[in-house]
C-alpha cells in the first residue's frame, strides 16, 4: 500500500480549534446537545483533512487532500487497500463513442458544449491530491442523524405501497418515484449514457431529484447498487444547484453507502473533478442543451467499479472489497430519473420535478433525456442492450418515452413536474 500522509501539524491544530468553536457555539438560537456536538465534530474531522483550499465563486470550498489521506480509507474493509491509480485496460469505447468524440473535436464551438465545474474557475488541485467539497456545519445540523447523512432513505419490502392508479402490477417504493429504461436478463459489467443536464424545482429541503446511470444486483429489499449522474439535493449539498454525484450501497441504503465522499468507500484518483460540486452550463427550454457523459465499468482484473466522466476522465472507483455479488456482475441497468419525497403518491403530491420538470417530449427535446445508451455484457462489447423496457412509477406525475423507430441510436425521454392537474 502507498504511504499515508498526515496533515501539517500547525494547520491541524488550527482546524481543531476552529471545530471546537463551531461545535460548542450557539446555533440558530439554541445550544447544541453534547451528543450531537460530538457527532458533528467527529464527522467534520473525518471529512476535512485538507492541505490547501480553493474558494469557489458559488460559495463552495474545495479542499485539496493528499490522495492517500482521503475518507475512503476510514472504511474497515479498506484499511489495507492499495490504490489503483488507473484502470487496467481502456477498452470501453465503442465505435459510436469514437465517432461522437471525433465529431465533437471537430466542432468549432466545442467549448460551448462542454459541461464544467464551477470551482475550476478559481483554481485547481495539484497532482497527488484530490479535490473534496467541504461539508458545511449548518448542513450537518439539519440532518436527521449524523450517521445517516449523505445516504438515501431505504426502500425495504416493509415500506411498499401500491398506487391505486397504477397501470400495472408494479409497486411504488415508499417515497421514491422513478421513470427509467431498464435492461436485465444478462450479466453486465459496464453501462453508459449521455445525460441532459437540467435544474428541476425541488420543493422542500428534504427532497431531491436525480438523473443517473445505475447498475444493481440482488433483491429489492437488500440490493447492491452504484450510480452516477447529476442531482439537486438540498439535504446533502445545502442548496438547489445541479451537482455531479456518485452513489453506492450494498443493502438498499439501510445501513451502508452514501453520495460522493460523505462516507468512506469511494476511492478518488482524479485531481480534476470534485464530487458534489456544481456543474454548468445548465440546459434551458430556449437555449442549447448540455449533457454529461457517464460511464460505469468494472475492471476485469481487479473487479473495482470505475466511474468515467466525459469520455476521458476516470474520477475513481468503488473497490471490490465493498461488495459481495456486485464485485462480479450486475443483474440490472437503469437509465433515467428519480425523485425522493414523503409526499409521493399524494394528494397532495410534491411539486419537485424530474429531469427538466417537463413531461417527455421527443419533438421539442425540452424534457430530460439519456442518449447513446450502452452496456457491456458477456460479449465484452460496449453496445446498445439487446432487451430493454421503460417504466414509470407515477406516469401522471413523471413519465417516460423510449424512442427507437427511425433512429440509428434509440433515445430515452423522461421527466415531469410532479403535482399537476393529473397528479393532484
Amino acid at each position: 500500500m502507498g504511504k499515508r500522509f498526515s496533515c501539517n501539524g500547525l494547520m491541524f491544530k488550527m482546524l481543531v480549534v476552529t471545530l471546537t468553536v463551531l461545535v460548542c457555539g450557539v446555533v440558530e438560537g439554541g445550544s447544541l446537545s453534547k451528543q450531537k456536538s460530538l457527532e458533528i465534530e467527529k464527522k467534520m474531522n473525518s471529512l476535512r483533512k485538507q492541505a490547501t483550499s480553493i474558494q469557489s465563486e458559488d460559495g463552495d470550498i474545495i479542499d485539496c487532500v493528499n490522495i492517500y489521506d482521503q475518507p475512503a480509507f476510514d472504511h474497515p474493509a479498506l484499511r489495507n487497500h492499495t490504490i489503483q491509480m488507473a484502470p487496467t485496460h481502456d477498452s470501453t469505447m465503442d465505435k459510436h463513442s469514437k465517432k461522437a468524440t471525433a465529431e465533437r473535436e471537430g466542432m468549432e464551438e466545442k467549448d460551448s458544449m462542454v459541461v464544467k465545474q464551477t470551482w475550476r474557475k478559481s483554481g485547481s488541485c495539484p497532482k497527488g491530491t484530490i479535490p473534496i467539497r467541504r461539508i458545511r456545519k449548518h448542513v450537518l445540523l439539519k440532518a436527521d442523524s449524523i450517521e445517516r447523512y449523505g445516504r438515501k432513505r431505504p426502500t425495504s419490502s416493509l415500506e411498499i405501497t401500491q398506487l391505486s392508479n397504477s397501470r400495472s402490477s408494479h409497486f411504488l417504493l415508499m417515497n421514491h418515484s422513478k421513470a427509467f429504461l431498464l435492461a436485465l436478463g444478462n450479466n453486465y459489467n459496464a453501462a453508459k449514457g449521455d445525460i441532459k443536464v437540467c435544474n428541476p424545482k425541488v420543493e422542500f429541503d428534504d427532497e431531491y431529484s436525480t438523473s443517473q446511470v445505475a447498475l444493481l444486483t440482488g433483491p429489492h429489499h437488500s440490493y447492491e447498487a452504484i450510480e452516477s449522474g447529476w442531482a439537486v439535493n438540498p439535504g446533502v449539498y445545502g442548496d438547489r444547484q445541479t451537482r455531479l454525484f456518485v452513489y453506492w450501497t450494498v443493502d438498499a441504503s439501510h445501513k451502508t453507502g452514501c453520495f460522493d465522499l460523505t462516507c468512506p468507500g469511494f476511492v478518488q484518483t482524479s485531481n480534476e473533478i470534485a464530487l458534489g460540486s456544481a456543474i454548468y452550463p445548465i440546459s434551458t427550454s430556449t437555449g442549447l442543451p448540455y449533457e454529461i457523459t457517464m460511464l460505469l465499468f468494472r475492471d476485469l482484473e481487479t473487479n473495482n467499479w470505475w466511474v468515467q466522466y466525459g469520455e476521458s476522465i476516470n474520477i475513481g472507483y468503488w473497490p471490490s472489497e465493498l461488495f459481495k455479488a456486485l464485485k462480479f456482475t450486475a443483474e440490472t441497468v437503469q437509465w433515467g430519473g428519480e425523485v425522493y419525497s414523503t409526499k409521493l403518491g399524494g394528494p397532495p403530491h410534491t411539486r419537485t420535478g424530474m429531469g427538466s420538470g417537463r413531461f417527455p417530449d421527443f419533438i421539442s427535446g425540452t424534457s430530460g433525456w439519456v442518449k447513446r445508451i450502452r452496456v457491456r455484457d458477456n460479449s465484452m462489447i460496449l453496445k446498445f442492450p439487446g432487451w430493454v423496457e421503460h417504466y414509470s412509477d407515477e406516469y401522471d406525475c413523471y413519465d417516460v418515452d423510449f424512442i427507437r423507430d427511425y433512429l440509428e441510436d434509440p433515445e430515452l425521454y423522461y421527466g415531469g413536474p410532479g403535482k399537476n392537474p393529473k397528479c393532484p
